[in-house]
């Protein structure tokens, strides 16, 4: 029952000696690590004020989590909104309750929220408590450990994502915000909640299997600060002569061809299935791009 969950546990200490932490960084690195210090990847996990696990960053909310007992953590049934800055509802709850999740549970999915919310080796503490190497996204989770790196700072000694192709960085992203999905596989497009796995929508974009590896994600985001460029630049780059059959005026690409879902209406999401979508009228829907299909 608990072999997944220990293999996760006694795998990451085996090589908890390898990771140093961002504060390394900061030495040689200083601009970009003190930058990527107060991104929304930074501050996904914390401890709030009265001692639970808050995930999330805030920008749109924060679930709390607390352990239990020694073999079982609860996500809380109420999440801060920043829409509301009040509480509601957690996503998936149907009530105040919460959830218990068993630490060992063979799937390990508490294991797995912290895994995703920190860097480095998760270990057990007082009492099995979970205790992350280091909580919230630092540079050890995209650059890989640093240990090396440290000891010899050259190219060769860490990962820089900017050289890997644009699968790849799909898949890296994707170890966190769910992995494109394999031929064959089912996904369920319609379901609004999967929108916030962008990966799995990215990858489906005629956009990203036309740009012979020239797009992926870090074509619009830098994972060292939370601001975005303006995608429109990018979009040019293929599409200097965009043709539309509607008047834009100034609205940038994504507006229209990247719409916001709302699963609830305390939270929205970018659709990054590229295209182009029917947004108006009985027949809207911002879930799948016009004659397309997943997979093509």
């Amino acid at each position: 029952m608990v072999a997944l969950a220990l293999l996760i546990l006694s795998a990451q200490i085996l090589t908890a000696q390898d990771f140093v932490g961002s504060r390394s960084c900061v030495v040689c690195h200083s601009g970009i690590a003190r930058t990527q210090a107060t991104s929304h990847h930074a501050l996904a996990l914390h401890r709030a004020q009265d001692g639970r696990w808050a995930f999330g960053a805030g920008a749109q909310a924060v679930t709390f989590v607390s352990q239990a007992d020694e073999d079982s953590y609860l996500e809380h049934g109420l999440s801060w909104y920043r829409k509301t800055n009040a509480l509601s509802l957690t996503p998936g709850h149907s009530t105040p309750a919460g959830v218990h999740y068993p630490t060992f549970a063979p799937e390990a999915s508490i294991l797995r929220c912290f895994q995703c919310h920190s860097t480095g080796p998760l270990s057990l503490g007082t009492d099995r408590a979970v205790q992350p190497f280091e909580p919230g996204v630092h540079c050890e989770n995209c650059h890989g450990p640093g240990s090396a790196h440290a000891a010899k700072p050259d190219a060769e000694t860490i990962r820089n994502p900017a050289r890997l192709s644009s699968a790849e960085i799909n898949s890296l992203c994707g170890q966190c915000h769910r992995m494109p999905p394999a031929r064959d596989v089912a996904t369920n497009f319609e379901n609004p909640w999967n929108v916030r796995h962008q990966p799995v929508y990215f990858s489906q974009s005629a956009c990203f299997l036309k740009s012979e590896g020239r797009l992926s994600c870090l074509s619009c985001h830098n994972t060292h600060q939370d601001t975005i460029p303006a995608a429109s630049a990018k979009c040019v780059a293929c599409h200097a002569q965009a043709r539309h059959t509607t008047t834009v005026g100034t609205l940038a690409c994504v507006g229209c061809h990247m719409p916001k879902v709302q699963p609830s209406p305390l939270l929205s999401f970018t659709n990054h299935w590229i295209g182009i979508y029917r947004l108006a009228g009985p027949s809207a829907n911002p879930l799948r791009p016009l004659n397309q299909r997943a997979g093509r």
